[in-house]
C-alpha cells in the first residue's frame, strides 16, 4: 500500500470509493501510559471496546497487561494474540461450556457474577477450583452517564448479602464490581457507586479482596466535554481509602472507550447531497452505529485542498445501505458549501467504530492506514489543538508493520 503525507494527500491521490480507516498508535500508547501511571491501581483494558489484534498489541507494549473479556470470543482473541496476558471474564451471565474452556484452556482465572445460579455455573465449570477471584458485580446508578447501564446486570441490595458471603466461601480472592454507566461525564459517578459498595460490605460482613470500578471513564464528543481524568483518578483513590477494606485490597478499572476512542477516525465521501443532508459511504451498520441508533455526535472535518470560506452549517447523514434507519441526525457542522464528491474525516471513532462495524448490504471496507498527526480531540495533551489536514504524515498499516518487523 502506497505511503501519502497526509489525510488530504490520501483522499486526492486515491479517491478512494470505500470509507478508509485511518489509526494512530501514538494515540492509543500516550491513553494507555497516562492510565498506567496516573491511576492508583490496575487497568484491565475493557475488550468489547475496540478488539482490534493490533490495538490489543499496542496496548501491551504500552503496559496494559489485563484485559476484561465478555465472551468466549474475546476470551479466545486475547490469548492467541498475547498469550502472557492476564484475562477477566467480566460479563456476569456466561455460557458454562465458555467458563470450562476459560478456565482449563486459557488459564483465565477472575470471573464476575451476580446471581447465586451463575455462581454454581461457575464452580461447576471450574470443578471447583480453588484459585478463583470471584467478583460480585452490585447495581449501581448511571444517571451521571450519557449510557445507562444499569438495567441489565448487578445484584440488588436485598441479594447482596448472601450472594457475598456463598462467593467469600468459594473464592480464592473476593472482588466487588460495579459499572456506572458509559461516558460517566462527572467523578461523582464512582464516588456514589463506591458507598453502594461499602453498605454491601458493612452488610455481609466480608473480607474484601479486589474493587473494582468498571469502565465509563470519558472520551472528548462535541457537546461532552468531561473534567480531567485525574479528577476521576483522585476521586475513585480517596473513596476506596475509605472503604473498610484490608490494607492488601487491590483497585481495579476497566477502561475502554478513554484507550481507544482517539486511536482511529474515519475518511468517507459524500455521494450526494439533498438540502442539509449528506448521504455519504459508511453509516449505522458500519462505523457509525452510535450515531445513528443512540444519537453520539462525532467530531467532523472536510477534506478540500483549498481551505473554505464559507460559514459552518449543521447537516445530517444518510450512509450508504437501503434503510432509512441508516439515518445520523448529528448535527455535524460543516461548511456550507461542501458537495458531492468531498471527503469527510470523522473523528473519535477508535471506541466501538469498528467494532460495531457489519457488512449488511455488501457496503463496508476494512482498509486502513496508519497516520501521525493528533486525533481531533484529546484528553492527554495540554492545550491540544487540531492538526490541519495538510500537515498529517499518512502511513500505510502494512508499511508500518514491515518497519515494525511484525
Amino acid at each position: 500500500m502506497a505511503e501519502h503525507n497526509s489525510a488530504l494527500g490520501l483522499a486526492t491521490a486515491l479517491r478512494p470509493v470505500q470509507p478508509v480507516t485511518l489509526v494512530r498508535p501514538h494515540a492509543a500508547h500516550r491513553a494507555a501510559r497516562f492510565f498506567v501511571e496516573k491511576f492508583p491501581g490496575r487497568s484491565i483494558y475493557a475488550v468489547k471496546a475496540n478488539p482490534s489484534p493490533d490495538l490489543l498489541q499496542i496496548l501491551w507494549d504500552s503496559g496494559i497487561t489485563h484485559y476484561d473479556v465478555a465472551s468466549i470470543g474475546e476470551v479466545r482473541l486475547v490469548s492467541r494474540t498475547l498469550p502472557d496476558a492476564t484475562m477477566c471474564f467480566m460479563h456476569p451471565v456466561k455460557a458454562e461450556e465458555a467458563i470450562e474452556e476459560a478456565y482449563f484452556t486459557h488459564g483465565v482465572r477472575t470471573f464476575s457474577l451476580d446471581t447465586m445460579e451463575e455462581l454454581q455455573k461457575i464452580l461447576r465449570a471450574t470443578r471447583n477450583a480453588e484459585d478463583l477471584t470471584l467478583c460480585v458485580r452490585l447495581r449501581v446508578s448511571s444517571d451521571l452517564s450519557k449510557l445507562s447501564l444499569a438495567a441489565k446486570f448487578g445484584a440488588e441490595p436485598e441479594e447482596t448479602r448472601d450472594l457475598l458471603f456463598a462467593a467469600r466461601q468459594a473464592a480464592d480472592a473476593l472482588g466487588i464490581c460495579f459499572h456506572v454507566g458509559s461516558q460517566a461525564m462527572s467523578p461523582d459517578a464512582y464516588a456514589n457507586a463506591i458507598e453502594v459498595v461499602r453498605a454491601a460490605i458493612v452488610d455481609a460482613s466480608v473480607t474484601v479482596d479486589v474493587v473494582d470500578v468498571g469502565g465509563g471513564f470519558p472520551s472528548w464528543y462535541p457537546d461532552m466535554e468531561p473534567p480531567a481524568l485525574e479528577r476521576y483518578f483522585d476521586t475513585i483513590h480517596r473513596a476506596f481509602e475509605s472503604l473498610p477494606i484490608s490494607y492488601s485490597a487491590e483497585l481495579w478499572a476497566e477502561p475502554g472507550r478513554a484507550l481507544c476512542a482517539e486511536y482511529s477516525s474515519l475518511i468517507v465521501r459524500v455521494e450526494k447531497r439533498r438540502g442539509t443532508e449528506l448521504y455519504i459511504n459508511d453509516g449505522a451498520y458500519g462505523a457509525l452505529f452510535d450515531a445513528a441508533h443512540i444519537g453520539w455526535r462525532f467530531p467532523v472535518k472536510r477534506l478540500r485542498e483549498v481551505p473554505t470560506v464559507a460559514p459552518f452549517e449543521a447537516f445530517s447523514f444518510y450512509g450508504p445501505t437501503c434503510d432509512d434507519i441508516d439515518h445520523m441526525a448529528g448535527p455535524f457542522l460543516l461548511p456550507a458549501d461542501i458537495q458531492t464528491g468531498d471527503y469527510i474525516e470523522i473523528g473519535m471513532l477508535g471506541a466501538y467504530g469498528s467494532a460495531m462495524r457489519t457488512g449488511f448490504n455488501g457496503f463496508g471496507s476494512d482498509e486502513t492506514h496508519i497516520v501521525e498527526d493528533e486525533p481531533m480531540q484529546s484528553l492527554y495533551i495540554e492545550e491540544a489543538e487540531p492538526t490541519a489536514p495538510e500537515e498529517r504524515k499518512v502511513v500505510s498499516l502494512d508499511e508500518h508493520r514491515r518497519q515494525a518487523g511484525q
